[in-house]
Parts: structure tokens; sequence; C-alpha cells
């Protein structure tokens, strides 16, 4: 049984969120490993190549001043018996070969990350998305927009793989590299880096502050740019509407509004983040300050040497100030992260309401017999839009829905492909539960034609094979001359094989509806649904389009919204609904002579007197 979608009472916390992403990077973690590495030898190639540069001042030092020979780092010694210009040529020639390895491996971590991140993580959990948006039902659609839908899947999806390359790797690198050169710096003076680091907790707290101050600016941001995407959306699917009516002037002018909007937004948020780097910088500038000052004077003192010791601590002071001022960009993405990675898991979580039963039954082939049984059905749980729906159809028999807009006629036929699920009472097809059925097998037994029928931007005979890719070159065609489509199919360039435009914009209405015809009759359906197909078109193409429904019906149990009587008439009977249920039924000469909505809608359609004749009840008849 269906229910509305529900809404999270409780949205998950920021922990769960971080503890699901990191269950999502453990499937890569082969390839995060891979990463990590890499970074642990650059980072130690980078201490090595800093070592042997302070390594090399001291000994120029003690070749132009005298004293102590300098003593290397990382179990390094310098000959002592070589002249000094093939010292310095041998460290210059290690520091060269180091940096061309670092190079070298920097490339390698570019590449590797982009693997991970943008040919794996991304594609994949892209897949999913789009694999479960093929399992949500209409009702997820109902409520969630084409540009939030599209949005999620591609902005939202970036700042999930934002958490590993910007978030998981860089706090793991960032607190491996401050632990060693915190260790680094205090094996050279432990006073030095008390002194040097003491402003260190106050531009942690200003980075987390920053950061959760700007972080409803960032979601705020994202929104501006859905509404934005929703509305270019919009505006590209109704260019027609807006060029018929000349609105393109307000158009542009609505979307400048938006996407200035959107910049002023971001530009807020650019000055913000403009503001706290040089805040950020002034507490740096203070360390280099301070290491200056005492730590010149301890090299003065012949406490520290100049080379291995201020320089070096220099060199992994400026590091570490800058691992710090990470922080506040890890934290922001912590937080842009959480709000995609929100999103997305809103659409992996989404409950599929409408599936397959684990018992469900195989119907390869069904009869079509289509039973409501005093079926009711509402969107919100609260308002029903179907009241006690009691309806027997046989197999082969042709039923035309006749009802107001909002009186529930394309929600009656959503039912039978289970579009949605009854929210009470049962729907039966061949005397079986349609919820008893699997899923994918009842659809194949129905064949659908919409109001305005979507093509895809691929050949003719695709868009006819979609629902049966199987199908031979001969099925197609037979579809074709059934749907009297074979004809102008031929007239086109390619023939079968023409690429039709943007939703076959390059025919015409009717050739549209001929296509989607031929689509609904290649899988040789127990069961049509054509939701007003004539509606969109003239008179004398509806003439065409009965020739080939009047085909396509032949043995098929048919339900079809309409409003016109040339449409009425075929059915061997009408049901007429308002306000969700069903207030007439029977065949058109029957209902003629009730009086009633039916009799008022036909009489609205008479254009002469002739056809007045035609509808009016026999002489003698009640």
């Amino acid at each position: 049984m269906s229910v509305p979608l529900p809404a999270p009472a409780t949205p998950p916390s920021n922990g769960a969120l971080i503890r699901r992403l990191l269950g999502l990077t453990w499937r890569y973690r082969r390839g995060c490993i891979k990463v990590l590495s890499i970074q642990l030898v650059l980072l130690t190639m980078g201490l090595l190549g800093l070592s042997l540069t302070g390594l090399g001042i001291d000994y120029i030092s003690h070749e132009v001043q005298g004293g102590p020979f300098p003593q290397a780092k990382f179990g390094l010694t310098l000959p002592h018996d070589w002249p000094p210009v093939h010292v310095i040529a041998l460290l210059a020639g290690i520091i060269l070969v180091l940096a061309l390895c670092r190079a070298l491996l920097n490339y390698t971590y570019l590449i590797s990350i982009n693997i991970l991140t943008q040919q794996q993580l991304v594609p994949d959990l892209r897949a999913k998305i789009y694999d479960k948006l093929q399992q949500l039902s209409f009702r997820f659609f109902d409520a969630n927009s084409t540009g939030s839908v599209i949005t999620r899947v591609t902005g939202d999806v970036q700042w999930v793989r934002a958490f590993v390359d910007q978030v998981l790797f860089q706090s793991v690198i960032m607190t491996i590299s401050l632990t060693v050169y915190l260790i680094y710096m205090a094996s050279l003076s432990p006073i030095l880096t008390v002194a040097c680091l003491a402003t260190t907790p106050l531009l942690v707290i200003m980075s987390l502050w920053f950061s959760k101050k700007i972080q409803p600016a960032y979601a705020e941001s994202r929104t501006l740019v859905e509404r934005l995407v929703q509305y270019l959306a919009e505006s590209i699917q109704g260019i027609a509407v807006t060029k018929g009516f000349g609105r393109e002037a307000e158009n542009r002018a609505h979307f400048a509004a938006a996407n200035r909007g959107v910049y002023t937004q971001q530009l807020g948020i650019f000055w913000r983040v403009s503001l706290f780097s040089p805040a950020v910088g002034m507490l740096q500038r203070i360390n280099m300050i301070v290491l200056l000052s005492y730590g010149g004077w301890l090299v003065m003192q012949g406490r520290l040497p100049l080379g291995a010791g201020l320089i070096v601590f220099a060199g992994l002071l400026e590091q570490f100030s800058g691992q710090v001022n990470n922080i506040a960009g890890v934290v922001n993405s912590v937080q842009q992260s959480l709000i995609g990675a929100r999103r997305v898991f809103e659409v992996l979580d989404a409950p599929v309401e409408v599936k397959s039963a684990p018992d469900a039954m195989p119907c390869p082939r069904l009869k079509g017999a289509v039973r409501f049984d005093r079926v009711e059905f509402s969107y919100s749980g609260i308002d029903p839009v179907l009241r006690g729906i009691n309806l027997d159809v046989s197999p082969g028999q042709c039923v035309a829905i006749l009802g107001a807009t909002g009186s529930g006629k394309s929600v009656l036929m959503s039912l039978i492909p289970r579009f949605y699920d009854v929210t009470a009472g049962r729907l039966l097809v061949d005397g079986i539960d349609v919820r008893h059925l699997h899923l994918d097998d009842l659809r194949r037994n129905i064949g659908l034609v919409f109001q305005e029928s979507f093509l895809f931007s691929n050949t003719v005979a695709a868009n006819i094979a979609f629902g049966h890719p199987g199908a031979t070159p001969a099925q197609i065609e037979k579809a074709a001359r059934i749907a009297a489509a074979h004809d102008f199919i031929m007239q086109l360039p390619k023939g079968y094989d023409t690429v039709l435009g943007e939703s076959g914009n390059t025919l015409s209405g009717g050739q549209r509806q001929r296509l989607a015809i031929a689509r609904a009759v290649l899988l040789e359906p127990a069961i049509l649904l054509l939701d007003d197909p004539t509606a969109a078109i003239d008179s004398e193409t509806e003439h065409e389009i009965f020739e080939a429904l009047d085909r396509a019906i032949a043995g098929r149990t048919t339900f079809i919204v309409a409003h016109r009587l040339s449409t009425l008439r075929r059915a061997d009977f009408i049901i007429v609904m308002e306000n969700g249920r069903i207030v007439q039924q029977g065949v058109h000469e029957e209902l003629m002579r009730l009086p009633g909505p039916y009799r008022h809608v036909a009489s609205l359609q008479l254009v002469d007197g002739r056809e007045l004749e035609q509808l009016r009840p026999k002489e003698g008849a009640p």
C-alpha cells in the first residue's frame, strides 16, 4: 500500500553524514591508500630537501668563517676530505634530484586523485543516483523540481567528491604534517617552538569561528544556484510559449535578476573570505617576527645553527602556518560537503514505494481484464483524489473516460501500470491484485500514449522500439503501419534511421502521436492507455490518428481519456468522473437520454443541426 513520501522528522546529524561519507570512501580504500602514501613520501622528501638546504648554508658558513663542522640530519654525513666545491655540488645535485622526484610524484598524485574521484567515485555515485531515480515513483518527482534533481546529480555529487580530496585527504595529511613539523621544530629548539606557535590556538579558533559564520551563506548560495538552474530549464522547455507571447525581454530580465542574485551572494562570500585571509596572514607574520627576533638572538648566542637551525626552522614554521591556515578551508569544505551529501543521500534514501513484492507473480502475458474494487487514492494521505471507484472492464473492451480537469481521470489510469499504488481498495488485472504481479511484467503488458508524447533524440526506429529494444526491423515497420506512420517515415531523409531533434520537435504533432502509438503497439500490449491523444491536434490530423487508433485498439483492453464526441462514441462504454467519483457510465446513446454532465458536455460540442439530430435521442425514447 502506498503512502506519501515521509518527510524526515529528524534530519541526519553531521556526525552521521560524516560516518556515511567515510563508509563511502572506504569502498575506494586502495586508491585512497595510494594517494595518501604519495603524500607521505612528498612530505618526507620536502623535509629532506629543507634539511639539506640548511646543511648547505651551514657548510658554506663553516668554510667561510670557520667554526664547528655542520652536523647533518636524517643520518647523513658530509665528506670531510672533499673539496668544498664538490660538497656543494653534491648537495645541490641531491636537492635537484629531490625536486625532480617531487615534481614527478606531484604529477602522479594529481593523476591518482583525479582517477579516484572524477573517474571512479563521481561516475559511480551519479550512476547510483540515476539508478535510484529510475526506481522512484511519480510521487518523488511530484515533490521535487527538475532543477533540484539535476543539481543533485551534478553539483551536489561534486561536493561529495570534495569531501574525499578536500576534507578527508587534507585532514589526514594536515594532521600528519603538523605532528611531524612540530616534532622537528621542537628537536631544534623547544623554547623557540613555544614562542613562535603562541598565536596558533588563536588562529585555529578564528578559522573555526569563520567557517561556522560563513556556512549559512554557502547554503543560501546553493539554493540560489538551484533556483537559477530550475528557471533556466523551464525557460528552455517553454521557449515556444515565450516567443509566442513575446516575453523574451521579460525572461531576460528575470534571468538577469536571478543571475545577479547568485553573483551578489557569492561576491559577499568572496569579500568575507578576502578579509579573513589577511587577518590569518597577519598572525602568521607575527610568528615570523618572533622567529627573527628570538631565533636570531639564539643564533648570535651560538645556541642555534644558522642553516640547519634558523633557516630550517623558518621553513618548517612557514609550512606549519600554512597547514593551520588550511583548517579554515577544510572546515568550509566540510560544511559544503555535508550540504551536498545530505541532498544526495535524500535521493539515495528515498523510499521505493512502488516495487515488485518479494513473492511477485510473473505475468509474461495478460488477457487484460481490469477491475477497480472500492479503489481510493490520495497524494497526501488526507485529501482523496479518487473515492470508491468500482469498475469492471472485460478483455478487449474500450472504455472512454470523461471529466473536468482535476476529476481524477489521469490518476485513474496511472494506477493500472502502478505509477502510484492505491491507498485503499484493490486494483486487479486478470483477477490478481497488481501489487502481487511482477512490476516489469505488468508494465510490459501495458502500452501508453500521452496527450503530448515525448520522443528521444534518437532514430525513428529507436523511438518506436524504445519499450522493445530487441525488436526486428520487420516488427518495427509492422507497428508503424498499424499506427499509420510508415508513409511519412519513408519520406524522411533517412527513413527509419532519421535522427529526430530534441523531443521530436522536427515532426508535426500528428506525426509524433503516430510514432507514440507505434511505440505502444510494438509491445503488443494486452492493455492500452490513451491519455487524450487527440487533444492537441487539428480535426484533419485527428481523423488520421483515429484510423491508427482503431487498428491499435482492436483486441486490446483500452482506457482512453477523451473530451471530443468523435472519440467518446468509439468506446464500448463511457464513464464520467467528478471529484474523484464515477457519476455516470454507459454507452453514448444511453447517456444522451439522461440529464447530467455527459449530455451537458455533448451539447456544448454540437456544431450544427445535423449533428444535433444525430445525437438527439430517437423519437419515442424516454
